[in-house]
């Protein structure tokens, strides 16, 4: 019978050389991976901030409008309408005064709309006939009654806040009930620019009651336009938000907020800008009716 002698079989392991380059290999897909991953978490960062941004931003100005657009609206006859004092006086003072100046109310003359010094942000202030404040306050009042409503809006620690109140208390003609303006509410966090320009208009350079805004102003303007026969009739608001979370933007962009010089923000977060015009239709159509 034939043998036949077991094969030897030899274990080689892997050279050096060949060790080195899978090291380096994978190195090289470790930080390839790497790399991804901290890009993903960049970019994830990025939109959230993009998103955060443009949904206040949305927010703040459709508020704004909303509360804002009745600015200057007064009906003596409305059945709602609580009747403890002279409507007919305080119809012909809210639709003369829709957007309030330091001095128009006797109770509280340092209260206005201001033109922030030197790029600073603006106050604006604007009374109109309401069932609450832009606080959801009552001030007082019942049910469904509604009154003369003057709403503040100011940028305070980078907070956009408002504060309401009872305009027949700042005229002198009723005690003040409940919160009137001692408590300010915060509408909106990061805000980093808050301008106002006022649109008026004059028929005297119209020659017409149209209502149309014939130039905008800054509030510092406005008492001299005032005097010279002009009306508010619709305004310009700008805002600078700055949006959230740990966000690095290489180059900053400028901004330029209505009437005020170019301002570059001192970090590198990302900031948006928002702009709206908001028209005052009830003092357009007071203007309508009378010779202004």
């Amino acid at each position: 019978m034939q043998q036949f002698s077991g094969y030897r079989l030899s274990q080689q392991g892997f050279s050096l050389i060949e060790l080195m380059i899978s090291l380096v290999l994978g190195l090289m897909i470790s930080g390839a991976i790497v790399q991804v991953l901290v890009s993903n978490q960049v970019t994830e960062r990025l939109n959230r901030s993009m998103a955060s941004t443009q949904e206040s931003g949305r927010f703040i100005m459709t508020r704004l409008r909303a509360e804002l657009l009745t600015t200057g609206r007064y009906d003596p006859i409305d059945a709602n309408l609580e009747r403890s004092v002279d409507v007919v006086s305080e119809a012909s003072f809210v639709k003369n005064h829709p957007i309030i100046l330091p001095g128009d109310f006797a109770n509280a003359l340092d209260l206005g709309s201001l033109q922030g010094a030197s790029g600073a942000n603006d106050t604006l202030v604007a009374g109109m006939q309401g069932g609450q404040d832009c606080r959801g306050y009552k001030l007082g009042y019942l049910g469904d009654q509604e009154f003369y409503v003057v709403n503040e809006y100011y940028v305070e620690d980078n907070k956009l806040k408002c504060r309401g109140f009872d305009g027949r208390v700042l005229r002198g003609q009723r005690a003040a009930v409940g919160n009137n303006g001692d408590a300010a509410f915060t509408l909106l966090d990061d805000v980093y620019g808050f301008q106002v320009v006022y649109g008026v208009s004059n028929s005297a350079l119209t020659n017409n009651n149209s209502g149309r805004p014939v130039r905008y102003v800054t509030a510092n303007l406005l008492p001299a336009e005032i005097a010279g026969g002009s009306q508010v009739v619709a305004i310009q608001i700008a805002i600078l938000l700055k949006g959230e979370g740990e966000v690095y933007i290489e180059q900053v962009p400028t901004f330029k907020l209505l009437n005020e010089t170019e301002i570059t923000p001192s970090d590198h977060g990302l900031y948006k800008q928002f702009e709206t015009t908001i028209s005052f239709r009830n003092v357009k159509n007071f203007l309508r009716s009378t010779k202004v």
